[in-house]
């Protein structure tokens, strides 16, 4: 046979590429790139190669770059992203001078290969592949096997003698043409195949001869014709212009659309086309295949060739799943001489990205050929691995590694698993429902559902788990809504588990299982699960059980690789000079937590917490407690107001105490009190219906009669705006007295324990000096009579939170009284949009996000043109007032890595969020000064 590509004098295809030019010559805009223009890319942006991929996307940049540096890529060219989004202006129209463009490059292919579009003698097969600036696995599409029609079949089966792989190719481009370009239902071809393989008793599709797929191809385009109306075009050119302009427009298709969404990916970015030579993996059992591979285990980050294979199969074969595929060593097993220079060109590959590379290639007739390579997408755990042993071993430096770890990366490695114990305890109940590839790690538990649509669905109700015979990119809408799924065929480099482990999702793939999706039922043989069941999912081992097991929480200081990572975060903040005087002249941005006992101050300090930001006393009196404060607050009766005051000053103090003691050396900050009113009152309504039903029995109870006369007097239209925070304090003085004596005195006992305490007094919700001038004095001298009655030294600060808008402006003036600032984002988000959180949230917010009213919920990323302005206005105030402030957030948008990076460059001194947020927060705050 012939091979593929047969080499051209040099000379003619310069000449061809020089024709090129001069089309490109005579245009406003350039819209096409062969593969080897690469340089003309790269010095129209001076080498910014972040640009190229813009330009080219990340497929097409990258092929270019592989042929650059010696990699075998078939011959191709790349219609840029900005074509693809003028396309999409012009409502589904080339931009003028692309299509002149794009065909003189195929020209140029052509002769490279020598072989045309078209012609039966020697038929120029191509494929048309989306390529996106990210990467986005699955979501986009690509059409295969270009320039086949009825007489390029026989013209082809003559060249190659092979007419089983020829009838295969077409009746994939038929199927691939009606689902992509014509936007047909790919079930409509893969029920057909389905029943035929099961009439004459295949199993895999490479079982078929060449009789079959001529008959299929036969049957395909009947289908595309009776449901499209349309005939399957014989024309190569108009299939090559259909197909561009089909992967273009599946920029905007759902799935894709969702995607984006999902990862943060902007909209306007657009999709690169790339027209690539085929190459044929499907050409024989002993020296063609395809197959994926990763350049390290993309489950574990270890330093192994890791990928799956099969013989005779085009590419998606492999990433469908639809095919159990063998382990990449079963190459060198056949084909040791590919296998070989494989392996040295994946070395090639990583050594010149220095980053993990996932890549796809063909063999065709013993000759290996790269399609793709990109930075592979990976479970949590092998990302903090791979850094750090790329560190370790001199490839990259410690600051690359911080860059490349996301804020979801370490969410990922903190998720929950299944209790060992229970899982034994499962299987000898002969739980264990099925067996698989583990190719997403972590735990997973909820109700099974068979269809991506359901799964969405019926996640509002609670959790679920997606069950596939394998997933297809229209699924991703359901994998984004399941907490975990698995699949009966697939590997480890199927769709399903690329996408899973992108996400963190645990998946098992390549069970074995009998799954009727139709029907809502899968078996292993002797356990049936049937939708609505439920099922735990252990992606770290690959197990199914058909029951509901419990999760444990993952330990931090297990996690090596992450303790190291977040190690090196912060010794970069401490090397990073900023505004923050407590800590030094020389310290980043800090991470604080926030906590209210010194349980959680203590898993706040294992987390890596610098101090507590933020103790809410208002959660130290729920429960038990809260009827002293119920007295303190409704009671007549002066003994009994300061019975209930003494026991909460007793109580309190002990709390401080512990609090000073678990985080000893480090600044706690401490909040007055500041509940809305109504929190600890009687239910007005429900206390109103039980005075009335008494009274309409003729009944009368006294006791509930003041009651209701006290919260009906006490009652506000608007709580969260009403009698809290510093109003509440400054109407009931006692609660300064009370709780500034049990700050104070909390601390001077830990002090006489041997701890170090460094106690911080916050005043919450201060609108007007007035306010603090009320209050700061009278909070001074009661903790100075407190240690000099204990003859004892502990420095302490008297702060304020800003939460009001007013204070912002203010600030300068505030600092008269205030030792420090902090802000609580939660009440001034509301304040400044004038939305009840509450309310916002389970109603209009949604829509306003989805509806792009809004770009994002302000009450999760600080909104930074109006709220963030309020917040440098204070800032730049107070530290013009008072240089030596330390200024920090306390609210919960601490804890989220765009606000961080916000308030790293507004100059404050440390954010604090929940403690579980904390090495998140650690990771960012070093992100914000490494950019």
């Amino acid at each position: 046979m012939l091979s593929l590509f047969q080499k051209t004098n040099s000379t003619v295809a310069n000449l061809l590429k020089s024709n090129l030019q001069s089309t490109i010559r005579g245009q406003k805009k350039r819209w096409v790139y062969l593969f080897q223009d690469i340089e003309e890319a790269e010095n129209l942006y001076n080498g910014d190669w972040d640009k190229v991929r813009l330009l080219l996307g990340g497929k097409g940049a990258n092929l270019a770059k592989m042929y650059k540096i010696g990699i075998t890529v078939p011959p191709g060219y790349t219609i840029t992203t900005e074509c693809c989004n003028e396309f999409l202006k012009l409502g589904g129209k080339f931009p003028q001078g692309m299509w002149d463009q794009s065909n003189e490059a195929l020209r140029v292919v052509e002769k490279m290969t020598g072989k045309k579009l078209g012609d039966p003698n020697y038929p120029l097969l191509v494929a048309c592949r989306s390529g996106a600036y990210k990467s986005m696995p699955g979501m986009m599409d690509t059409v295969l096997n270009i320039g086949l029609n009825d007489k390029t079949a026989e013209g082809l089966c003559k060249i190659s003698g092979d007419p089983r792989f020829v009838y295969d190719s077409y009746r994939r481009l038929v199927q691939g043409f009606g689902a992509i370009v014509l936007g047909l239902d790919d079930e409509e071809y893969e029920h057909p195949l389905a029943q035929y393989k099961k009439k004459y008793g295949f199993k895999y599709d490479n079982e078929l001869q060449a009789e079959n797929w001529i008959e299929l191809t036969r049957q395909f385009q009947q289908i595309t014709k009776n449901i499209s109306g349309i005939e399957f075009p014989q024309d190569p050119i108009k299939q090559y212009e259909m197909s561009i302009k089909a992967v273009f427009n599946s920029w905007n298709v759902p799935r894709a659309i969702q995607y984006r969404k999902q990862t943060g990916i902007p909209d306007h970015l657009g999709t690169a086309v790339n027209i690539v030579t085929m190459v044929f993996g499907n050409m024989g059992e002993v020296d063609s295949g395809t197959g994926v591979a990763f350049t390290r285990n993309p489950s574990n980050g270890n330093k192994e060739i890791f990928g799956e294979f099969l013989f005779n199969a085009q590419g998606e074969d492999v990433v469908a799943g639809i095919r159990n595929t063998l382990p990449i060593s079963a190459l060198n097993d056949q084909l040791p001489g590919c296998y070989k220079q494989f392996i040295q060109e994946c070395t090639k590959l990583e050594n010149y990205y220095k980053e993990m590379q996932d890549v796809e290639f063909t063999i065709e007739k013993g000759k290996l050929y790269f399609l793709q390579t990109r930075d592979a997408k990976r479970t949590a755990f092998a990302r903090f691995k791979t850094m750090v042993d790329m560190v370790e071993e001199g490839l990259i430096d410690k600051k690359t590694a911080i860059k490349r770890i996301s804020p979801s990366d370490v969410d990922m490695m903190l998720h929950p698993q299944f209790d060992p114990n229970v899982l034994k305890k499962a299987k000898k109940q002969g739980k264990l429902f099925g067996k698989g590839v583990a190719a997403s790690p972590g735990a997973a538990v909820g109700r099974v559902y068979f269809n991506a649509d359901k799964c969405e669905e019926m996640s509002k109700d609670g959790p679920v788990i997606m069950c596939r015979p394998f997933t297809k990119p229209d699924d991703v809408n359901g994998m984004f809504a399941s907490k975990g799924l698995f699949t009966a065929e697939g590997g480890a480099t199927s769709h399903a588990a690329v996408v899973a482990r992108q996400f963190g999702t645990p998946c098992v793939v390549g069970t074995g299982l009998v799954i009727d999706d139709e029907e809502g039922v899968a078996t292993n043989g002797k356990i049936t699960i049937r939708e609505g069941d439920w099922v735990s999912v252990n992606g770290t081992t690959g197990e199914i059980f058909k029951a509901k097991i419990d999760t444990i929480d993952v330990k931090l200081e297990d996690q090596k690789d992450l303790l190291k990572i977040l190690g090196w975060c912060d010794e970069f903040c401490a090397q990073k000079g900023t505004r923050n005087i407590k800590n030094g002249p020389n310290r980043g941005l800090m991470v604080w937590a926030n906590a209210d006992t010194a349980e959680d101050a203590l898993r706040a300090r294992k987390y890596g917490a610098q101090g507590i930001g933020l103790c809410r006393t208002e959660h130290q009196f729920l429960g038990d407690r809260a009827k002293y404060l119920r007295t303190f607050i409704m009671s007549e009766d002066k003994d009994d107001k300061k019975k209930a005051l003494d026991k909460l000053r007793e109580l309190q103090t002990k709390d401080f105490e512990e609090l000073f003691i678990a985080m000893t050396d480090l600044p706690v900050i401490i909040r007055l009190l500041d509940p809305p009113l109504h929190e600890f009152l009687p239910d007005l309504l429900e206390l109103t219906r039980e005075v009335y039903e008494l009274r309409g029995k003729g009944q009368k109870d006294e006791e509930k009669e003041t009651l209701l006369k006290q919260a009906e007097q006490m009652h506000e239209s608007n709580p969260m705006l009403g009698l809290r925070g510093v109003r509440l304090v400054i109407i009931k003085r006692e609660l300064v007295e009370m709780q500034a004596t049990a700050i104070i005195q909390g601390a001077i006992n830990a002090k006489k324990k041997g701890y170090n305490p460094d106690p911080e007094i916050m005043i919450p919700l201060v609108g007007h000096i007035n306010e603090l001038k009320e209050l700061q004095p009278e909070i001074d001298e009661i903790a100075k009579k407190l240690l000099k009655k204990n003859n004892t030294k502990i420095d302490y600060k008297i702060g304020t939170m800003i939460e009001i808008p007013r204070a912002c402006l203010v600030s300068g003036e505030l600092t008269k009284y205030a030792e420090f600032f902090s802000f609580g984002t939660n009440d001034l988000t509301q304040m400044t949009f004038g939305y009840s959180r509450d309310d916002a949230e389970g109603g209009f917010l949604l829509k306003y996000v989805e509806d792009g009213i809004l770009p994002c919920n302000p009450f999760q990323s600080v909104d930074q043109i109006g709220v963030g302005r309020l917040i440098k206005m204070c800032v730049d105030e107070g530290r013009e007032s008072k240089p030596q402030m330390d200024i920090g957030v306390c609210g919960e948008h601490g804890g989220d890595p765009k606000s961080i990076k916000f308030f790293s460059d507004a100059g404050l001194s440390y954010v604090s969020c929940s403690s579980l947020r904390v090495p998140v927060a650690r990771l960012s705050a070093c992100q914000a000064i490494l950019d």
